[in-house]
């Protein structure tokens, strides 16, 4: 018998009876008495199960919750988003392994396995439920470890920045504020001291950083929010226009079920169609998410966005007509 299924019997025995003598654990699970004190300690040291003895009765029972955690034993069945939160989070720990998060994050690993019963359950999970990340983007561990600790101890960083949109590299000092993980990549909000704004920028296409000494500049979370969570996705600014989209019925069936952005407002049409409008800052990334749904989605708004997919839409075909 797994170590799991005897915890669950256990705790059935205990459940199911006001009290348990030592010998009905025997029996009923086929062990030593030296297996079950160990299988009683291991339910009390690590799942906070407040599994008293009765002295007098010669038994065991469930006592009043002890401090801590809630008592309550893993399993292998979890909702769709306990599942997605558990292995999600496993597979975050296991490609953050830069030296300086390193100690924290093996205690995390180890105690999410043990949340799924430990090794043998761990891996029947892992086997049958798997998380992709298909556009996530390699970073390099030492720009991840000097960016994450310049956050966290507040200091200011120089980095060399590669702007994949002109091509070319900037040197640049900011003060960090927050380390921000979106759709599988890593950012780096940060006051630029050279242009003297907030700017977002790309961990992955950090060329070279090093701490500086200096302190890094302050702002307010309000500020942060107002500037970089405003607008759609990692190109957030001051400057929000609103995305008037209109999706078929087809298209539909998926994008009413998505959240692009916290602020959004929806609404179906008569005919199955589906109107979703949201605020952006940059029309970069808009534009990408715009162009995915090819002809199943139309921009009503603004005039600017719909020239821009427009003229995109454009450029492709005749590049294709040309090809």
């Amino acid at each position: 018998m797994e170590r799991l299924e005897r915890l669950y019997k256990i705790d059935q025995l205990l459940r199911d009876r006001r009290l348990v003598p030592f010998s009905t654990f025997m029996e009923k699970l086929g062990m030593s008495r030296a297996s079950v004190k160990r299988d009683l300690e291991f339910m009390r040291s690590r799942f906070n199960a407040p599994i008293e003895y009765d002295r007098e009765a010669n038994g065991y029972r469930f006592g009043e919750p002890r401090p801590g955690p809630r008592y309550e034993l893993p399993g292998l069945w979890f909702s769709a988003g306990e599942a997605y939160a558990l292995l999600t989070m496993h597979s975050l720990l296991a490609e953050l392994q830069p030296g300086l998060l390193e100690p924290h994050i093996k205690p995390l690993q180890e105690r999410l396995r043990a949340l799924l019963g430990g090794e043998p359950a761990w891996k029947e999970v892992e086997k049958r439920i798997r998380v992709f990340q298909p556009e996530r983007r390699s970073t390099q561990t030492q720009f991840f470890e000097v960016t994450a600790r310049a956050v966290l101890t507040r200091s200011r960083l120089w980095i060399r920045h590669y702007n994949r949109k002109e091509n070319r590299e900037t040197e640049r000092e900011i003060s960090p504020q927050r380390l921000v993980h979106y759709r599988d990549n890593w950012y780096v909000d940060g006051y630029c001291h050279r242009s003297e704004g907030l700017r977002t920028f790309a961990v992955d296409a950090i060329r070279a950083a090093e701490l500086r000494e200096a302190r890094a500049k302050e702002l307010p979370a309000a500020e942060l929010d107002a500037h970089l969570g405003s607008g759609y996705g990692i190109f957030a600014g001051r400057e929000v226009q609103w995305a008037k989209l209109r999706f078929t019925a087809e298209a539909a069936r998926w994008v009413a079920a998505q959240s692009w952005h916290p602020d959004q407002k929806s609404r179906f049409e008569e005919n199955g169609s589906y109107v979703l409008e949201l605020p952006y800052a940059n029309d970069r990334e808009l534009l990408m998410e715009i162009l995915k749904y090819g002809a199943d989605v139309e921009v009503l708004a603004p005039a600017s966005l719909r020239d821009r997919v427009s003229e995109v839409l454009r450029q492709a075909a005749q590049r294709y007509a040309d090809s």
